[in-house]
């Protein structure tokens, strides 16, 4: 079986992502794949349609969207795993605005290459994480990473633009976040062979290695190694904030005193004073937490990658 099935969420990118069907359309059939394609309605219908794509129809089903897309696909792959079924592997076009799973994927931003990848791109298997807690007492899965504190207040930032897009509404947002979101938590962090308990403005728990389409939070992240690269800022003065916005553009971020890395295959953080703000590839889990599990499932999801990336 040789048949795709891609899951298009319209208003990915501001919207802009209806516009590109036809050019997507018109890529499939210069390439001569076979595929069905689905448009999705509302919020978790992508979600709702990977769940029931039988891996007897199709090998392969597409998130045609951004990160949202991508992590609802993720996750309806996930729970029909879960729930013993076999499932097709999973590609994606980057047609959102961040399109962080797929960088850490290694697939283009080019449409004509994403869908080169489709036909003539090879599989891998690559880690997933699952979290616990806050909206989701039995678990949200994710494919990039976990933002808690700093970056999770700039994605809700973020969101509220309505006329930009892109890496630049991130920018913008957490200029505003630095003045607005400044109360570290009180947090204990209890990791594979560690248990820290400290005041952190951010704690980042990837898999992939970039948020917000711009910030290296993992430069170094592998995505099949069984583990999660977690990048924390403990309590650092704003005017230590802003220089290192511009390192965690270059993934620099490492050499201020007040950045430390860790790896570790679970992660859980409780709130000690104050509370957690938590999103998983950009989806909220909580505002107002008090604590979180987070899991990471080893080699448990097929991707398809271009032939080139080891």
């Amino acid at each position: 079986m040789s048949r795709i099935k891609i899951i298009l969420n319209p208003t990915a990118g501001m919207n802009a992502a209806k516009l590109k069907i036809p050019m997507i359309k018109e890529l499939l059939l210069k390439y001569d794949i076979d595929y069905e394609m689905e448009i999705t309605q509302r919020a978790k219908h992508a979600e709702e349609i990977a769940r029931n794509t039988n891996a007897n129809d199709f090998h392969l089903v597409v998130a045609a969207g951004g990160d949202g897309t991508c992590n609802e696909v993720l996750n309806g792959l996930m729970h029909a795993k879960a729930a013993g079924s076999s499932i097709p592997a999973m590609g994606a076009l980057s047609i959102g605005r961040g399109n962080d799973f797929q960088f850490g994927a290694g697939l283009s931003n080019e449409l004509e290459e994403s869908i080169k990848t489709l036909k003539f791109g090879k599989k891998k298997l690559v880690d997933v994480g699952k979290v616990i807690g806050g909206n989701y007492p039995n678990g949200r899965y994710f494919g990039n990473g976990i933002g808690v504190g700093f970056s999770t207040i700039v994605s809700f930032e973020a969101s509220k633009f309505k006329f930009i897009h892109g890496f630049i509404t991130y920018i913008i947002g957490a200029i505003k976040t630095l003045f607005l979101y400044y109360h570290a938590p009180q947090i204990k962090m209890e990791l594979d062979s560690e248990e820290i308990n400290e005041r952190f403005l951010e704690i980042s728990v990837m898999i992939g290695q970039r948020f917000g389409g711009a910030f290296l939070m993992a430069p170094d992240a592998i995505d099949d190694d069984g583990l999660f690269d977690l990048c924390i800022a403990d309590n650092p003065p704003r005017l230590e904030m802003l220089k290192l916005f511009g390192k965690y553009l270059k993934g620099t971020q490492s050499e201020s005193q007040y950045i430390s890395k860790r790896q570790s295959r679970k992660v859980t953080l409780t709130a000690i004073d104050g509370a957690l703000a938590v999103h998983a590839d950009g989806e909220t889990i909580c505002e107002n937490g008090t604590s979180i599990e987070v899991d990471c499932l080893p080699k448990y999801l097929e991707i398809i990658i271009p032939e080139r990336k080891v």
